[in-house]
């Protein structure tokens, strides 16, 4: 065995087929010659079942006529029934009119054979073996072949007064008729084929109209890289093809969403730990063998460590925002929920914590993204606040809207950082007063809130007045996002 070469050898190769408009139009050849096939059988049957059938019509009222004549019959030159089989013969086929494919005979007792004043199809009379096997067969009808074709016959046996036994005759040449069927197909066939090329033409021009978008999907699909997700098909048609382009374009709306999240995450990752990298390759290159300076600067590459994984973490948190499982949302008492959340803000910092509200009933939230959120809030304010420093935090609900608060009496946010302060990496331009420096922040936990208020179906908004403190809020529909469960 042999292994396959890597590399160009190695991709997947195209497979060479027949394309889905060239297989519609086939398959609908198929359909359209098997139907057209069956329906010409279906003719033929039908019309050759047509000339048997008036064929044996014929015979059987030529045989009833003679029988009836025979039975009823007067002699014209004396009134009196024929007393003889040449003259019952004779009279009969005198008045007879036969059709083109029509013979009728008549045979005395000595075998002389009558036959009328025409040309028929063929001149039976003279053919002793066909006129033999007919005589002498057992049954009254029967069918026998000459140079003419089939022959379908019919005979008639009469008694006369004298003895004599009068044969009546009756030949029908089918051959004509059959010809005429086969002529009847003929012409049936060349519409049929000329039917299969216009159907063929059709079923070309549509399924190329149809297949249209199709191919728009393929050449559009052909062309989108990672980094150019921007086109998009026009959706201009509500059937199945329609329903195939907005599909399409939902899942390049998806793809296009997760790559931006894939290259926010590196950018945001690459701009963020780039610094602390440095920090640490700096200060392992310059350690010294003084055991002081190497414990400092372990103490110093710890920190940017610890640093570095906060932010891979909170990075990796927002790039889950972007999922839809990021909030798991149920119905949650919003007391207990506010209980809790206040039990543990207390722990983060030596404050004066106030209890400033608290909701009574229930909301479709998810509480443990809720409870992170109004932690880093809280946190926030710890950093933004000196020891003793009153922080509140409370909640409210009515009908519509749940809200959960975190008030400070810190440096506040200038007006022009309000909007800002909520986007990654951002920092506000108020120092803070008093309060502990926040050197290890990456400006990432105010965006992780947005991106849980966002997930909620909600929002995060800061007021408050510079020098006076800020007043972070969640507002959030009390009914949860979608009115499904999370």
């Amino acid at each position: 065995m042999t292994a396959e070469p890597a590399g160009e050898d190695a991709r997947p190769r195209r497979l060479p087929g027949v394309s889905a408009r060239t297989r519609i139009m086939l398959w609908l050849v198929v359909v359209m010659a098997v139907a057209l096939g069956s329906v010409a059988l279906a003719v033929r049957a039908i019309l050759i079942a047509d000339v048997e059938r008036e064929g044996n019509q014929l015979l059987e009222q030529e045989a009833r006529e003679f029988e009836r004549f025979a039975r009823e019959g007067r002699d014209p030159a004396t009134g009196r029934p024929f007393r003889d089989a040449g003259g019952l013969l004779f009279t009969h086929l005198r008045r007879q009119h036969a059709d083109d494919d029509e013979l009728l005979l008549g045979v005395e007792p000595g075998g002389r054979i009558i036959r009328q004043d025409r040309e028929g199809p063929y001149n039976l009379p003279d053919d002793a073996a066909a006129m033999r096997r007919v005589l002498d067969a057992p049954g009254p009808s029967g069918r026998t072949h000459s140079p003419a074709g089939e022959i379908r016959w019919a005979k008639v046996a009469a008694v006369t007064p004298d003895g004599g036994a009068a044969t009546f005759v009756i030949a029908y040449f089918i051959e004509r008729d059959l010809a005429e069927v086969d002529r009847t197909m003929r012409v049936m066939g060349a519409v049929s084929g000329v039917a299969l090329l216009c159907g063929a033409g059709i079923g070309w021009i549509v399924s190329g109209r149809i297949l249209a978008p199709v191919r728009l999907v393929r050449r559009t699909a052909a062309e989108i890289t990672e980094r150019d997700l921007a086109w998009r098909i026009p959706v201009r048609r509500r059937d199945d093809v329609g329903e195939l382009a907005a599909t399409f374009n939902a899942m390049l709306d998806r793809l296009d969403r997760a790559f931006a999240t894939q290259r926010r995450f590196v950018d945001d990752a690459g701009h963020e730990l780039r610094t602390p990298i440095t920090i640490v390759r700096g200060h392992l290159e310059l350690m010294g063998d003084d055991p002081a300076e190497r414990e400092e600067t372990m103490r110093l590459v710890t920190d940017e460590l610890d640093r570095m994984s906060r932010i891979v973490e909170d990075l990796l948190l927002l790039a889950k925002a972007e999922q839809p499982d990021f909030v798991q949302l149920q119905w949650v008492p919003v007391m207990e929920l506010t209980s809790d959340v206040y039990a543990k803000v207390r722990a983060l910092g030596d404050r004066d914590w106030v209890l400033d509200g608290i909701g009574e009933g229930e909301a479709r939230i998810d509480p443990q993204r809720l409870t992170q959120a109004v932690v880093q809030l809280a946190h926030n304010a710890v950093q933004h606040t000196v020891p003793g420093g009153t922080i509140k935090v409370g909640s409210a609900l009515d009908d519509e809207r749940v809200r959960f608060w975190v008030a400070d009496q810190g440096p506040g946010v200038h007006p022009d950082d309000m909007e800002r302060i909520f986007e990654r990496f951002a920092h506000g331009s108020a120092a803070p007063a008093g309060g502990r420096s926040h050197r290890g922040g990456a400006g990432l936990g105010l965006a992780i809130v947005a991106a849980i208020a966002g997930g909620h179906g909600g929002t995060v908004r800061v007021g408050g007045e510079p020098g006076r403190g800020a007043v972070f809020e969640l507002d959030l529909p009390r009914a949860g996002r979608g009115g499904g469960e999370g």
